[in-house]
């Protein structure tokens, strides 16, 4: 196996404006995603975190340190080519939603949910004008399908570098109001994570830690909270 890395050749990594948004050029030669196509991002705080990346890189560039980069990568050459793909598929959580399904026992549990998830349905009802029924079990029953639509219109509503961001929101917490919530000021990443975690940390109060559980768990959080950061530095002025 080959141990090739690009190696650092620049001096100086930082955001400027161009033609349709802000790029990232390292001494005046502007990133190209693995496409091959121009890094252009939507916003200046979001041009300096990925240069803040580059220019932290030492002899060898790790990927694995570069998070914004990463995921700019992914939005431009990967989710803006594909967006009412990726839209659709994070749209079809509406009907399957975490917070929608309930345990019937032990009582200890079903108070615990509703104490954290019943909030956040009301959040989803007063803020996106959708009313999702919870169920008890885990059979699944289909929502509305007129919350489901304007759940769809609001993801079909976010640019591809929203959606990319989106779609780590969503996917990690298995929700899509969580997903929804944590794109706004109201909430923090931390607040979501634990409420889409309710249940595994019942488990594991009843059980105890599983080393390789908590291993894996930690590491979707560290990735939940990259992406409601990367989500708010993608936000316009």
């Amino acid at each position: 196996m080959s141990d090739w890395a690009l190696k650092r050749f620049w001096t100086e990594a930082k955001g400027v404006a161009v033609d349709g948004g802000f790029a990232v050029q390292l001494d005046g030669r502007s990133v190209k995603t693995p496409a091959k196509s121009a890094l252009v991002v939507p916003t200046q705080a979001l041009a300096d975190a990925i240069a803040a990346e580059w220019d932290a890189q030492s002899e060898k560039v790790n990927p694995n340190t570069m998070p914004f980069t990463r995921s700019a990568n992914a939005a431009i050459d990967k989710v803006a080519t594909q967006h009412s793909e990726v839209a659709d598929l994070l749209s079809e959580y509406g009907d399957s939603d975490l917070l929608c399904y309930r345990a019937d026992t032990p009582v200890e549990l079903v108070a615990r949910q509703t104490a954290q998830w019943d909030p956040m349905l009301d959040w989803a009802r007063t803020n996106l004008g959708v009313v999702l029924h919870p169920r008890v079990g885990i059979i699944h029953a289909p929502q509305d399908q007129g919350a489901l639509d304007i759940l769809r219109a609001k993801t079909h509503a976010f640019d591809a570098f929203e959606l990319a961001a989106f779609h780590d929101l969503v996917s990690l917490s298995g929700s899509l109001i969580l997903g929804f919530a944590a794109t706004t000021n109201n909430f923090s990443a931390e607040q979501m994570w634990k409420i889409s975690r309710l249940d595994d940390l019942w488990q594991e109060e009843q059980w105890g830690p599983d080393d390789e559980a908590t291993a894996l768990a930690e590491f979707k959080k560290s990735a939940f909270a990259h992406a409601k950061r990367f989500f708010d530095a993608c936000q316009r002025a």
